[in-house]
């Protein structure tokens, strides 16, 4: 999987990942498959070539998913009414991906990976989901010093950039302790 050095995900993974994670949840035809992605992305990011260009077909190439009817179009290219399901290899790519970390600053890709991983955070561990929401701690944090430097340097009081950075500061204070709540709700013990 490409990364990132500090071994987090590169925003562009997000296609792979919500495809993985869809199929995780049960087989389905390809073209449902195909819009569902669409779907999400779309309605994450609105419509954007940059994240869509990536292809679904790639994943069936590298062996992430598999035919389980074969009904090939033309160059055996997949058609829309093909069942595909997840391989082994597939759900070892899902769960890297899942446990990545991801990097700030806080864009509207990153906004994406972090709303497709807690989409699927139920597919992992109590342990990893655990992990997944302390790093996310750890962006908000990251966030919130980053804001609150320029915030301090940069945004007289009063200024409409000034307000926009309590706002901005406000969202991820908000982000954050809700990560905090969803954190502690998993090291409960259950009854």
């Amino acid at each position: 999987m490409p990364k990132f050095r500090d071994h987090s995900l590169i925003p562009t993974e997000a296609v792979r990942l919500a495809a993985l994670g869809i199929l995780a949840n049960g087989e389905r035809p390809y073209g449902d498959l195909a819009v569902d992605v669409r779907h999400f992305v779309s309605r994450m990011l609105g419509p954007t070539l940059d994240v869509l260009g990536t292809s679904i077909e790639l994943l069936r190439h590298e062996g992430l998913i598999e035919p389980i009817d074969v009904r090939a179009g033309p160059s055996h290219s997949l058609r829309a009414d093909t069942r595909v399901r997840l391989t082994e290899a597939g759900r070892a790519a899902l769960h890297e991906l899942l446990t990545s970390r991801v990097r700030a600053p806080m864009t509207d890709l990153t906004r994406m990976v972090v709303a497709l991983k807690l989409r699927f955070l139920h597919l992992l561990s109590l342990d990893d989901q655990r992990t997944q929401f302390e790093s996310l701690i750890e962006l908000a944090t990251a966030e919130l010093a980053r804001l609150t430097d320029l915030r301090r340097h940069d945004a007289g009081p009063g200024a409409a950039l000034g307000d926009w950075l309590d706002h901005e500061l406000s969202q991820t204070e908000d982000r954050r302790r809700w990560y905090q709540q969803r954190l502690d709700a998993l090291q409960e013990p259950k009854p």
